[in-house]
């Protein structure tokens, strides 16, 4: 890989972490190709082929994937999930979550519950400690 090459994908993947810690705010391709170092057409089409998909669709998949988390806990309805995400309409974020998981929020929430304690855990407080050893003189 030259050393150009490297370059280009580190500045992509400080943007693609940007848009990680942040998608919850508003973000326009402009602002995360200025953490890039890039154009926006330039960093659009160069996410693009490194990633697979556009930034902007990046950034849904992440919203969406950070909602269905957040739909599986009880109390939050499902507008309260949106905005928190940052989706700015409501219809915006029912027609994206419907296209990248194939159900809408509402049907996704009825058919999975909430996030429960893994049973991992739960056998690790059921279980008889060890008694313990000795250490060697």
């Amino acid at each position: 890989m030259s050393r150009e090459s490297e370059e280009l994908n580190r500045r992509l993947l400080r943007a693609r972490d940007a848009m990680d810690r942040a998608y919850g705010q508003p973000l326009d391709v402009r602002a995360v190709a200025a953490v890039a170092h890039m154009s926006s057409a330039h960093f659009s089409r160069s996410f693009r082929a490194v990633f697979g998909e556009t930034p902007h669709r990046y950034l849904q998949r992440r919203r969406v994937e950070r909602s269905m988390f957040l739909l599986r806990e009880p109390g939050r309805s499902v507008t309260d999930v949106c905005f928190e995400v940052g989706f700015a309409s409501l219809g915006t974020f029912s027609r994206t979550f419907r296209e990248i998981v194939g159900q809408t929020p509402s049907e996704y929430r009825g058919g999975h519950g909430p996030v429960g304690v893994p049973n991992c855990a739960l056998m690790a407080h059921t279980r008889p400690r060890a008694a313990a050893v000795p250490a060697a003189a």
